[in-house]
């Protein structure tokens, strides 16, 4: 994995691979005709581990994120609570990984609560996730599941918001081993993979049903804000595939995505 290549592909900036882009543009463009999308409703990040190249698609389009941004308690509980990452408890564990894999808003609020909302934000801002000045980034301002308690981010009052070059650059961080520590790293991926969790059938993991990946994701549904994150890995590809939707057809359009993505990182001509 070309860690320092890829950290400043995936800065404000940062350089892309042009062909991959022109690529990228062009399976939005068709997706959105066949679902009737405007170009404002969708964003998408591309990241190839075995590569290094990347391809974004409106990456700093701050969008409401709905669970997206349980990634961000995710990581603010192992940095509040450093010994975790060597010492974490089963019943933990596990309540994490329904937050996680299973998407609990329950689990979710319980930790929101725990741990504070002003402080799981202070912990994304100093990680470099959420940045007004950059096109903003992963925000969390509100228990999920309740009223009361309400943060919004400063550009645009989401409670819970997200970019695709943030989401991309977590789970990049998180595939490299530099998301808080290695130690860190590799538990919270544990936390994502939770095998006695299974996946929700729709969106990427939909998409690539009957193909041998191993996926982890973190998905967000709420009303037409459709969205899903997913690190894939499968035999000649590894890969993470970014993509946020505000539109009815959110989840036909990421189904569609998961697949054509696939196939280009199968195909021989990719790697040429």
């Amino acid at each position: 994995m070309k860690a320092s290549i890829t950290q400043h592909a995936l800065s404000c900036g940062g350089s892309i691979d042009s062909v991959l882009q022109e690529w990228l543009n062009e399976l939005d463009a068709q997706l959105r005709n066949r679902y009737g999308m405007k170009r404002e409703q969708t964003a998408i990040g591309l990241l190839d581990l075995l590569t290094a190249r990347v391809a974004m698609v409106r990456p700093d389009d701050c969008q409401y994120a709905a669970s997206v941004s349980k990634i961000g308690i995710l990581l603010a509980y192992f940095a509040i609570h450093p010994n975790a990452a060597n010492n974490l408890d089963p019943p933990t564990r596990h309540q994490l990984g329904l937050m996680i894999k299973a998407s609990s808003n329950e689990m979710a609020s319980k930790f929101s609560h725990q741990l504070g909302l002003k402080k799981i934000q202070e912990v994304l801002n100093a990680c470099g996730f959420y940045d007004a000045k950059e096109g903003a980034g992963i925000w969390v301002g509100k228990h999920y599941g309740e009223e009361g308690e309400r943060y919004g981010d400063p550009l645009h009052d989401h409670t819970h918001a997200a970019t695709v070059r943030q989401v991309l650059r977590y789970f990049f961080l998180l595939e490299s081993g530099q998301l808080l520590s290695p130690a860190a790293s590799q538990v919270m991926r544990e936390i994502f993979q939770s095998p006695n969790i299974p996946h929700d059938p729709i969106k990427f993991v939909r998409g690539l049903e009957g193909r041998n990946v191993e996926i982890i994701r973190k998905w967000g549904s709420w009303e037409h804000w459709l969205h899903d994150a997913a690190v894939i890995k499968g035999e000649g590809r590894n890969y993470i595939l970014v993509a946020l939707t505000h539109h009815s057809s959110g989840d036909d359009y990421l189904v569609d995505l998961a697949r054509k993505v696939d196939d280009l990182l199968l195909s021989k001509a990719h790697r040429q």
